[in-house]
């Protein structure tokens, strides 16, 4: 068995790589290392999940591996993985797993697993599942009254959306929001949520029948959110994917505003208001390089993290910033929360926008992004590739070509033996040129 963890938790085929009998194993591992030394008190998990038909399986395997551990279980269902990350701390639970796949197509499944406190793993702790995953040695399990109980938490969601109301001030009255959910686990709290803080809400994707989770919608299929903005006259539309960690959005014209985007104008807001601390921002290496130009001319610093939430979360507990997010619609605000949420992006994007008397385009032209090309190239050694003389060579002559008016960066791919080329320039034919000749010399390595 190779390293299970990827860069969120254990993912792959449900029922095939991930099997009911890894994730009784997955759940007695995690409750090995993260439920010792209660001192005699019975330890307490918060088991979640998106509504996709493997969870329900995969839920049952989970709370079995977890309750022959001897921890109770709280269960509270169908939920966002921002939820069971912030239920986990409320209920001052030992540790939480969310069973989600996240943007996945539905046969897909994943466990993603918390700490105390709804903290995402270090790299250490999944290392110590794993070495008692590998162990050949059975551990010893309690009879009796020993034995974990099951209880549904059953003021799991009102709970969650008093959170999201306390992470805003400003009414969102005269809004209106188109929202699509993906079928996915905010079907309910998202729609609820944006209703709550005022705003008018049309929800489109949030009748999830276990199987069409992701289906040509969310945050990964933005046509029919454009389509629907347009034709209900919104104001504009929010975007979630299967388990609502994402949040991306559309103005009123049906146009895309990335999470680079979402960043600009949240820091630019928070920096307003005083709690942008020490006026930074973490973003990832894959954010646009017109997301720093942005951010230098509005006097706010980027810090870069490498591409994953748990890495943006990792640099926003060092430096205690309080911004983070990705590309990709993952934004964390650590005060409010451990890991990217996006209903409450949604809600703080609708906020600023309430605030300012804004529109959403106008808000989002603080930024220009520059033309962006990615290729992924097939390698046989992924880690061999950033260091061979050609490709070195290479690499710098592009960035030499470029000078201060665009960037490169070449990846090797968390999961497969790629090698992901990304070329950023002021000119699109420029971008794909440059973008093409690095990929050629990648794949000659």
């Amino acid at each position: 068995m190779g390293r299970l963890f990827g860069t969120d938790g254990v993912r792959g085929l449900a029922n095939a790589k991930l099997t009911v009998e890894l994730a009784v194993r997955i759940a007695g591992a995690a409750a090995a290392v993260l439920a010792a030394g209660t001192d005699g008190r019975r330890p307490v998990a918060v088991v979640g999940r998106d509504p996709r038909a493997s969870g329900e399986m995969l839920d049952a395997a989970v709370t079995a591996g977890l309750t022959a551990a001897g921890v109770d279980v709280l269960s509270v269902g169908v939920m966002p993985t921002p939820a069971v990350a912030y239920l986990t701390d409320a209920y001052a639970a030992d540790l939480g797993v969310m069973i989600s796949a996240s943007h996945n197509p539905m046969p897909d499944n994943g466990i993603k697993i918390f700490a105390a406190g709804g903290h995402k793993l270090e790299d250490a702790v999944e290392d110590r599942i794993e070495a008692l995953l590998h162990g050949e040695q059975t551990p010893e399990r309690p009879t009796g009254a020993g034995i974990g109980r099951v209880r549904v938490a059953t003021d799991a969601s009102a709970r969650y959306l008093e959170h999201l109301a306390g992470a805003t001030t400003a009414p969102l009255a005269g809004l209106k929001v188109v929202v699509d959910c993906a079928h996915g686990a905010a079907s309910q709290v998202a729609p609820a949520a944006y209703a709550a803080a005022g705003a008018t809400v049309i929800a489109i994707g949030a009748e999830p029948d276990g199987l069409n989770i992701n289906d040509n919608c969310g945050s990964t299929h933005l046509d029919a959110l454009q389509k629907a903005v347009v034709e209900h006259g919104a104001d504009l539309g929010l975007a979630h994917d299967g388990d609502a960690d994402r949040c991306l959005a559309v103005d009123a014209a049906g146009s895309i505003v990335d999470g680079d985007a979402i960043m600009a104008i949240l820091a630019l807001a928070m920096r307003d208001s005083g709690e942008l601390h020490e006026n930074t921002l973490v973003a990832t290496v894959m954010s646009n390089l017109g997301l720093h130009l942005a951010m230098r001319e509005a006097g706010i610093t980027v810090v870069t993290a490498g591409v994953g939430d748990r890495y943006v979360l990792e640099e926003l507990r060092r430096g205690s910033f309080s911004l983070g997010g990705e590309q990709s619609g993952h934004i964390v605000f650590p005060s409010h929360g451990t890991t990217g949420d996006g209903v409450l992006t949604g809600l703080r994007l609708m906020e600023r926008m309430a605030v300012t008397g804004s529109a959403l385009t106008d808000l989002a032209s603080v930024m220009r992004t520059l033309p962006q090309v990615l290729i992924n190239v097939p390698v046989s050694d992924k880690t061999a590739v950033a260091g061979h003389p050609a490709v070195v060579e290479a690499v710098a002559a592009a960035e030499h070509e470029l000078g201060d008016t665009g960037r490169v960066l070449l990846r090797p791919s968390g999961t497969e033996q790629l090698v992901r080329v990304m070329v950023e320039a002021a000119d699109d034919t420029v971008a794909r040129v440059l973008a093409d000749r690095l990929a050629d010399a990648v794949a000659a390595v």
